[in-house]
Formats: C-alpha cells, sequence, structure tokens
C-alpha cells in the first residue's frame, strides 16, 4: 500500500476502541456461538484455538467514532454505538455468505463452510440481538434512540438483500433500480454509522442529518468500489477469484450499466451471460471482461463512485461538525473510493 492510498489512523484508533467492546460482548454468547462468531471475526480458528489475522477494516466503527468526535463527545461515548453497528455489518457477512455460496472471505475459509449452514445462520441472528443490547443496556433517549436508528438500518439492509437476490438470473435490472438496491443493501449501514455515534452523544439535529447523508452517499460510493473490484480486482488484495461477479454472473453496476446499452458489445455480454455452458473457463472470463470494457462498464462504474464521492463531500462540508473531525471523515472518504482504483 503506497503513502498516497495508507490506511487512515483513525481505522486502527476505532478498533483500540471497539475491540473489548466485542470481546465482552461475544463473552455473553453460547460456546458454540462465540466460536461461530470469533471465528468468523478472525480471532479463532476452526478449532477454537486463538490467531491473528483476518479481521475486517474497521470503517463503521470508525465512521461512528468520528461522528460522536464530530458533535463534541469523546471517542468513548460511541463505544458501545461503535461496535453494535460493526456486529450488523457480521451479522449481514454470515448470512450473505450462506445465501451466496461464497466459500472464502478474508482469505479463509466462511464460517458456513466449517460450521454447517444452520449454525451460522444461527451466528448471524444472535448478532442482531446482541447489537441490540449493547446499545439498550444503558437507559437514556439518546442511546434509545441509537438503537432505533440501527434497528431501521438492519431492516433495510435486509429489504436491500431480497431485492438482491429478486436480480439473480435477471439481466434487465434499470441503474434506477440497482441503485435503490445498493442504498438499501450498503447505504443504509454506513449512513448509519456515519450518524449513530453522534446521535448516541445526543448531537445537534442538522448534525446527525448531514451526517447520515454523508454515509449513504458514502455508501453508494463504496458498493461501486467494490463492484468493480468484483471485475477488476486483484485476487490477492480481494481474496476472491479474477472476475468473480462475472463469473456468478451478478447484477453487478458494471453488468448493469452494460446491459442497458444497446450496442453489440451489450448484445453478446448477454449472450454469454444466457449461456449456462460459458463463464467457466479462463477464455470466456476474458471474452466477458473484454465485452464490459468495450461497453464503457469500467469507466462508468469509476465515475459513479466519483459522483457518490462527490455528493458525500457535500454532506460532509455543510455539516455543523468538529473541523479535526470533519478532517478525519475526509481522510477516511478518500481511502474508501482509492483502496483499489
Amino acid at each position: 500500500m503506497t503513502a498516497a492510498n495508507a490506511a487512515p489512523k483513525s481505522l486502527a484508533r476505532a478498533r483500540e476502541l471497539v475491540t473489548p467492546v466485542l470481546a465482552a460482548a461475544s463473552a455473553t454468547l453460547s460456546p458454540e456461538l462465540r466460536h461461530i462468531v470469533e471465528y468468523h471475526w478472525g480471532w479463532v480458528d476452526a478449532a477454537g484455538q486463538p490467531q491473528r489475522g483476518a479481521a475486517g477494516k474497521m470503517l463503521r466503527p470508525t465512521l461512528a467514532m468520528l461522528s460522536a468526535e464530530a458533535v463534541g463527545a469523546p471517542a468513548e461515548r460511541a463505544s458501545a454505538a461503535a461496535a453494535a453497528v460493526e456486529i450488523i455489518h457480521d451479522f449481514t457477512l454470515l448470512h450473505d455468505d450462506v445465501m451466496d455460496g461464497d466459500r472464502e472471505r478474508r482469505h479463509r475459509p466462511t464460517a458456513w463452510t466449517v460450521f454447517g449452514v444452520g449454525p451460522a445462520i444461527c451466528g448471524g441472528d444472535a448478532l442482531v440481538l446482541l447489537a441490540q443490547r449493547l446499545l439498550l443496556e444503558d437507559a437514556g433517549d439518546a442511546r434509545a434512540a441509537a438503537a432505533l436508528a440501527l434497528n431501521e438500518a438492519a431492516a433495510e439492509v435486509i429489504a436491500g438483500q431480497v431485492l438482491d437476490l429478486s436480480f439473480e438470473g435477471r439481466f434487465d435490472v434499470s441503474l434506477e433500480r440497482y441503485l435503490e438496491m445498493a442504498g438499501q443493501k450498503t447505504g443504509a449501514l454506513l449512513a448509519c454509522a456515519a450518524s449513530i455515534g453522534a446521535l448516541a452523544a445526543g448531537g445537534p439535529e442538522a448534525a446527525v442529518r448531514d451526517l447520515h447523508a454523508y454515509g449513504a452517499a458514502l455508501g453508494l460510493a463504496f458498493q461501486a468500489v467494490d463492484d468493480w473490484l468484483g471485475i477488476w480486482g486483484r485476487p490477492e488484495r480481494t481474496g476472491k477469484p479474477v472476475a468473480s461477479d462475472l463469473r456468478q454472473r451478478k447484477s453487478s453496476l458494471p453488468i448493469v450499466f452494460a446491459l442497458n446499452e444497446s450496442d453489440d458489445a451489450a448484445r453478446a455480454l448477454r449472450a454469454l451471460l444466457e449461456d449456462p455452458a460459458a463463464l467457466g473457463d479462463e477464455t470466456s472470463l476474458a471474452e466477458g471482461v473484454a465485452l464490459l470494457d468495450a461497453c464503457g462498464a469500467e469507466q462508468r462504474t469509476r465515475d459513479e463512485a466519483a459522483r457518490q464521492i462527490a455528493a458525500a463531500r457535500r454532506a460532509l462540508a455543510r455539516a455543523p461538525i468538529a473541523a479535526a473531525a470533519r478532517d478525519e471523515l475526509s481522510e477516511l472518504t478518500r481511502f474508501v473510493v482509492e483502496r483499489e482504483f
């Protein structure tokens, strides 16, 4: 990783803040559920032995921490909210891996391949309840409002996942419909993360509103980058095969862009996607990527990420928040969109 796209220091600060909270929360689970959850977090191996590595970036807890600091509260005021939003994120990942049949995450076998489908789903279910309990353990209107916001975000994520599943096998998804799905599945939780710390700290309504708008746009940018990585990302960085989204015939953003064209390349790509015998070898995958390029999908995906980042920056610029937190959020924004571009 070059200096230009080095990870912001706020990510490490957030990890230090929330790791003890996550550890205390997981200790309340039954031994079987705790094993699944801590394996998913990269804390233990399949046998339950402690290990290091495979943990996520902590983007969502970092947003929560910075949003509390943005309204003048200490980072510690956001510790429960930051941990809760990360727990909800991990609930979605455990379930997504089952639904998508993904066998690898963060360069190791997914939880369902190790423990089974049923136990992995139960692990995800346990995380939903754990997140709510974290926010409701301490009484107070601000904590209750944060718990409600997180609940609503989780409901949107689930609605987005159902919509995403409905796209499977379809090659007529419009850009508007895709953005609706991405706004729910990815944008809703990042919007919540970017504002929940301010909400839990009792921050001003205007700051909470603008931070929420910032996170929603950041989420769409994040998804655009993720979809770009799903086609053009390097396996050693993504942990997934080359052109993994094309292999799986996902209606990701580049594919949606391409199939909404009406030229020969779009028609050829559609024929390739509709052929069940195709995309199982490197030759046809290379052909598919070339057709995406011919449709301009790669550049249009980059442009969409840039458009959403611009919207996120506008929301951040108008938010009535502390300058230091704004600077750190701006640095985090840059990291999200430039992590592989």
